[in-house]
């Protein structure tokens, strides 16, 4: 049957973006977001977890899994340079139920992601000042003190992210590429001073694995929790709108940004296992082993340059992941999954002014609840991630062909039997890190209080979505389209909206439904 097309006589209207970004602050916002608080504090948790070498080989497999996704992250802000990211990539292969689901748990992914980075800070200022924040106990949640100078820290510091935030992309970029250099720097002085050390020794990396586990198994515990260490490329198709440069860039970025990153992580394992012994600084019970093992070597001028290199860390993950669930929010909103005041942008700076605020608001809620719940909300949201880096994948593979004739079907088609074959690799790795937080027992198993946090989100995103979805679906394929992707899709007539409101013209005897 010959499908009849919508035609939307007046488009509506469609708030945009202000193309400010630079190339280096796309790059910054990738690397400064995939590098937060953890390549600071974790890695003596994650030398006990694996053994140095275990650690590195881990991260550098991770990497590499992350580019193999990374082809079809580049391939589609190529071809559909908007804000929204994952979301537009579902809507485009899937449809617009499968936008919402994966737009509803990446939203709140990247929110918590704001809120842990918020309180890695205040446990830094715990470690060094402890006298500051263990003031003023106000309750106790799940094992968990909570104190009035902690919530009152965050908050200002979340306050202060989402005002500049709300001053321009350009601000934002330029920001998270200076904080970006700085840390490098940090860590860069932090190897160089203990590699030069006479008190430090490459044997006190030995075993290079756990004694206790296979090599192999040692390396995947550590590969299992790549999409987390990573999570944070996969902001800059969140910017894409906003590329004041071609789109064509933003591979390459992604894939510069990784290779840092994997650097960075490793630099930071070989620096704090040089240190002493790694099991001995795997079995501390402190709440900072990495800054006490650098403090046994060099002193407090190490640590204060660990501090600034994790006080960077956390600023380039506050600041990236404002920015890239409040261009999520803002265009959700534009399609109107999300009440249209969500979207309106900022006549003086042309950012989403309400979406950062609410991106905020909400953020500044998970202090009151204290770390340990916010870590097990956190694990649940590394589903999100995987979810996302799932339907990217799959979409890829869906717009790759393996040969000219099939592309010819639609003008968003492109033959590339190669880059076919790694999207969808990356399709099913990001199954197979799905499973691996689900599975009991898996190396990454996000844990019984995550797992119920996931449940309750998804009950929360079933009744919103009934709660809209007569009005989401009256919208028409077209129109839809137009508001997600600024043109009308053309996939050859293969998109799930189209066949189903092919459906729903034939069932209506030919007549054009809304």
């Amino acid at each position: 049957m010959k499908k009849e097309k919508v035609r939307i006589p007046n488009k509506p209207n469609r708030e945009t973006l202000d193309k400010s970004l630079k190339p280096h602050w796309v790059w910054a916002i990738a690397l400064g977001s995939s590098i937060g608080w953890g390549a600071f504090v974790q890695p003596t948790t994650w030398m006990g977890e694996a053994g140095p070498l275990g650690v590195m080989v881990g991260f550098g497999i991770g990497a590499v899994l992350m580019m193999l996704i990374a082809v079809s992250y580049g391939f589609l802000i190529h071809k559909f340079p908007v804000s929204g990211g994952e979301f537009a990539y579902a809507f485009i292969g899937m449809g617009r139920k499968h936008a919402f689901f994966c737009s509803w748990f990446l939203t709140f992914g990247y929110i918590c992601i704001v809120a842990l980075n918020a309180s890695a800070f205040v446990l830094m200022i715990k470690f060094l000042f402890p006298s500051v924040i263990e003031n003023l106990r106000m309750y106790e949640l799940a094992g968990w003190n909570v104190y009035l100078p902690e919530i009152l820290i965050a908050v200002v510091l979340l306050a202060i992210f989402g005002y500049l935030n709300t001053r321009g992309g350009g601000l934002s970029g330029s920001m998270q590429f200076i904080f970006c250099v700085i840390m490098i720097a940090g860590v860069a002085a932090i190897a160089g001073w203990l590699g030069a050390s006479p008190n430090t020794d490459v044997e006190n990396l030995k075993p290079l694995f756990t004694p206790d586990k296979a090599p192999w198994a040692a390396i995947l515990s550590i590969v299992a929790i790549a999409p987390w260490a990573f999570v944070g490329f996969d902001n800059i198709p969140q910017a894409a709108e906003e590329f004041n440069f071609s789109s064509k860039k933003a591979f390459g970025l992604i894939i510069f940004a990784l290779i840092v990153a994997a650097l960075l992580y490793s630099v930071m394992i070989f620096a704090a296992g040089i240190t002493a012994p790694w099991q001995k600084l795997s079995g501390s019970s402190s709440t900072w082993a990495t800054a006490d093992a650098i403090k046994s070597v060099v002193g407090t001028g190490g640590v204060a340059i660990l501090a600034i290199a994790l006080v960077m860390g956390i600023f380039t993950g506050l600041n990236g992941f404002i920015l890239s669930a409040s261009r999520l929010l803002f265009a959700m909103s534009r399609a109107k999954v999300l009440p249209s005041f969500i979207g309106k942008t900022s006549a003086k700076h042309g950012t989403p002014k309400t979406a950062v605020i609410i991106t905020v608001a909400i953020a500044m809620i998970a202090p009151f609840f204290g770390r340990q719940v916010l870590l097990w909300i956190v694990d649940m949201s590394s589903i999100g991630v995987s979810i996302a880096y799932f339907y990217t994948s799959l979409t890829a593979y869906k717009l790759f062909t393996w040969s000219e004739k099939d592309a010819a079907a639609g003008e968003s088609l492109v033959a590339s039997p190669i880059k076919k074959g790694i999207s969808g690799f990356g399709a099913i790795a990001s199954i197979g890190f799905i499973l691996l937080l689900l599975i009991p027992g898996s190396p990454a198993f996000m844990g019984k209080q995550a797992f119920i946090a996931l449940i309750i989100w998804a009950i929360l995103g079933i009744v919103f979505y009934m709660a809209k979805r007569k009005e989401y679906n009256a919208i028409s394929h077209d129109e839809l389209s137009y508001l997600i992707l600024g043109k009308k899709l053309d996939l050859g007539g293969t998109h799930p909206d189209e066949i189903r409101e092919a459906e729903a013209l034939a069932a209506n005897g030919g007549e054009t439904v809304s």
